[in-house]
This record gives C-alpha cells, structure tokens and sequence, in this order.
C-alpha cells in the first residue's frame, strides 16, 4: 500500500487525470460485461457477452490517449481484431435470435446484441471519420437484426440510436478533453521556458548596453595609439594607452555594477515572482506575516531563501499549495506534491547546500524536513 501511495503521489496532476479517465472508462466496460454475464438466463449467451467485453477494453487498448498497459508498443492489429471479435459476436447473436424459438432465449440473444453495439459505440466508433453516420447505421442494422416488425425495429433502433449516441458524445468529450489537459501542460512547460529565455536577453541586451560601448572606445583607442607608434609620437601615444587603462578599468567596473545589480535580490520582489511563478505551475502560494517583519539584515539572504524554495517546489514536486510565513525570528516555507524520490534526495541538493552556507555566514541555520505528503523549510534568524 506505502509503494501504491507514494507511486500516486509521484504523479503530477495532469497524469492522474489521464489515469483516472483511463481507469473509469475500462472500469465501466469490464462492469457492465460481468453484470450482464452473471444476470443473464441463459449459460450460453455468456462467452459472447465476455468476448465481446474483452474486444472492446482492446478497442480502447488500441488509443493512445485511453491505453493504460500496452503504452508506447505497437497496437496497429488491436483495434481490427477488436472489431472483428465485436462484429462476429453480434452477427452471432442476430443469428441466434433469427433462429430460436423459445421466448427467453430470443430475449436474452437481444439483450446481448444490443449490448455489443453499446460497447462499439463506446470503443470504436467514436475514433473513426464518420462516426455519427456510422452510430446511425448501427442503431438500424441492431433493430432490423434483433426486433420483429416495423413498429418494433424502429423502437429498438430509436433506443439503440439515442444510447449509442450519448455513449460517442461522451467518450468525445472525455478525448476532448484530455486534449486541454495536455495543451495546458504543454503551454506551461513552454511559459516556463520564455520566462527564462527573456531574463537571458534581458541580461544580454543591458550588458551590451553598458559595457559595448566601453570596449568600443577601446578598440578605437587601442588602433590609435598604434598608429601613434609606429609614427614615432610616443608621448601622445602613451596618452592614449592611459586612457585605453582608465576605460578598461571603468568597464570592468560597469559590468561587475551589471553583475551585482543582477544578482542581488529584493525580498518583497521574489515573493510577488514566487507567487506569479507558482500560479503559472498550478500551485496556490499562501503568504502569512509581512516582509517586512523580517529584520532588515536578513532580507537579503531571506530573499534567496524564497528564490531556492520557488526552484525546489517548480524542479522537484507536483505542489498545488505552498505556505510561505515569515516573521521577526524567521521563516518557515512548506508545499505539498513531495515525491518519494524526490525526499530521498533531498540532501543531494546543491541548491538546498548552498543556501544553507549562505546562511551560515550571517549566522542563520536551516532546517529541512520531509513527512508524508510535506516538505518543510525553517530558517532561524541569528541569536533567536
């Protein structure tokens, strides 16, 4: 039961939405084939009624949206073979109540045939071109096949019609929508990747900014001075390689200024980026206490503190809640959506290693832990 459970909580919302409609539809199918076996009178009606259950869970088998064992194999010969068995059962079953006599056995051969143009409706039809013409031809065919008489053929292919159709609209439905689930997934996957892909240009666009031009005037000056050189103008030309010493300095300058803007970070801003990040992955950030609360000498490093737990949550968890609280003796962050896997290693990380000799050096310690379905950090600002 622990694998069972901590395999569920491995997957992410999206997978356990696409396995439970996997599972629902196949549950249902295998149900209703063994509850019409057991409740049928007749003995013999029951092999076609299990064959054609077992076709139709291999119909589904043959999709790759609704396969749940044989995912990622070959499936081309499942889904012909689903439709012969299928086929051949229910041609059984029109011959079956063509030919009997008895009263119970030309009901239960009806009962069985409509029920295996149920379970094409359910697994086949709704995956071909045509499918509501096909639904309706089908609902013919089963009542001139299976009822005596104008009157009762179009009954039995009006119910047959309005069943089957509303069992197509509904395994529709459900393909149409596991499409939006994997479209929004893939638009956050995506997201995630422009986010970083415009801090990236944002950088490169103001390091050119800054420092181009520096290195600009350098190369001129370096050309000038040269040419001062080889003209024998040695004074004017060690004016110039001063100046080439003054401009060199004043651009690394400009761009370790670059960098350190970069780097450093604002509490109050990575909480709002946590916050937008978060509800960008599908995960609801609750903030308790104030920024503010947090001692001015430790806003910084508490700041990277939200920044490395934000990554962790992303990276290493399929959170939908995560509480960010912080106060005058220090922050506590925990989420939900903890692996196993991912609780296993967490020492392994060098992000969480990192962050912690950054605060040691201020004199905060940090404390990790993982329980059940929780990870929990806790800082502990100095001398609390």
């Amino acid at each position: 039961m622990t694998a069972v459970t901590g395999w569920w909580r491995e997957l992410t919302g999206p997978e356990r939405f696409r396995l439970y409609t996997r599972l629902t539809l196949q549950s249902a199918i295998l149900g209703v084939a063994i509850i019409l076996a057991v409740t049928t009178a007749r003995p013999w009606a029951v092999p076609g009624v299990l064959i054609a259950g077992a076709a139709a869970l291999l119909a589904v088998e043959a999709q790759p949206e609704f396969a749940t064992i044989v995912r990622g194999r070959p499936r081309r010969w499942m889904l012909p073979t689903a439709t012969a068995l299928l086929v051949a059962v229910w041609v059984g079953y029109a011959i079956a109540a063509r030919a009997m006599s008895a009263g119970p056995d030309v009901d239960a051969a009806r009962s069985a045939g409509i029920y295996v143009a149920m379970l094409a409706a359910l697994s086949i039809v709704p995956f071909v071109r045509h499918c509501w013409w096909i639904t309706l031809g089908t609902s013919v065919a089963t009542g001139v096949a299976f009822a005596a008489g104008p009157r009762g053929m179009l009954q039995v292919a009006g119910i047959t019609f309005v069943v089957a159709a509303f069992l197509v609209g509904t395994t529709l439905l459900t393909r149409w929508a596991l499409t939006v689930v994997d479209d929004l997934e893939r638009a956050r996957v995506v997201e995630a990747k422009l986010q970083v892909a415009e801090e990236r240009l944002r950088f490169s666009r103001d390091l050119h900014d800054v420092v181009g031009r520096g290195f600009s005037a350098i190369a001129v000056k370096s050309e000038l001075a040269s040419t001062l050189l080889r003209a024998g103008a040695a004074d004017r030309a060690g004016t110039e390689i001063d100046e080439i010493k003054t401009l060199a300095v004043e651009s690394m300058e400009q761009m370790r200024a670059l960098v350190r803007g970069y780097r450093d970070i604002n509490l109050d801003g990575e909480v709002a980026g946590a916050r937008s990040l978060l509800s960008a992955a599908g995960c609801e950030l609750v903030v308790e206490g104030d920024p503010s609360a947090v001692p001015v000498e430790f806003h910084e490093v508490a700041a990277w503190v939200v920044r490395e737990a934000t990554t962790n949550i992303v990276k290493h968890s399929s959170a939908t809640s995560a509480t960010f609280v912080m106060g005058s003796s220090g922050m506590t962050l925990r989420n939900n959506g903890v692996s196993s896997a991912s609780a296993d290693a967490v020492d392994e990380r060098s992000g969480l290693r990192g962050l912690a000799e950054r605060l040691a050096e201020v004199g905060a310690r940090l404390e990790r832990s993982c329980t059940a379905d929780e990870f929990v950090l806790e800082v502990k600002w100095e001398d609390t």
